[in-house]
């Protein structure tokens, strides 16, 4: 015969160890899901100086004054115009993307045209939104350091 006095379900000791096994597992996975993401947001960083060196070009093939005098020239526009060129997106026409700040300078014209730019991206957060800094400039070459701002004298990804 069955006892129908025996209570049925898990003992204290048994959901403690539920509990500890499930803090373990989150601490192996947290950090890993950071360093994820800072190296997501790194990646898109320098997708986005890619996307802007190449808009630089077509911008001043397009229009005929060189380079952008600002990012947001590069920015949306319904017709394109050379103060809207419709060549990026609204964010980085804006200067934030996925963690990481670009800093748009373009050099002094001559003659009319601005045949110089640099762009720096750097991490809202530095250590979390991302670690490197990235730097790039008419040349299409994107350098990187870890310590701080990257410059000309940073090295180039490979």
């Amino acid at each position: 015969m069955k006892n129908r006095n025996t209570k049925s379900g898990f003992s204290l000791l048994e959901l403690l160890i539920v509990v500890a096994i499930i803090l373990t597992i989150s601490a192996i996975a947290i950090p890993n899901l950071l360093r994820s993401r800072m190296a997501a947001n790194e990646a898109s960083a320098v997708a986005s100086l890619r996307t802007v060196n190449a808009a630089c070009v077509n911008y001043s093939s397009s229009w005929g004054t060189g380079f952008p005098v600002s990012l947001t020239y590069l920015g949306p526009g319904k017709p394109a115009t050379a103060i809207a060129a419709d060549l990026v997106d609204t964010l980085v026409a804006g200067g934030t993307k996925s963690g990481y700040t670009l800093t748009y300078v373009s050099g002094a014209p001559s003659n009319g045209t601005i045949s110089t730019y640099t762009i720096s991206a750097s991490p809202v957060v530095p250590g979390k939104s991302g670690s490197r800094y990235f730097f790039t400039d008419q040349t299409g070459v994107i350098r990187y350091n870890s310590g701080g701002t990257a410059t000309m004298a940073s090295p180039p990804l490979s």
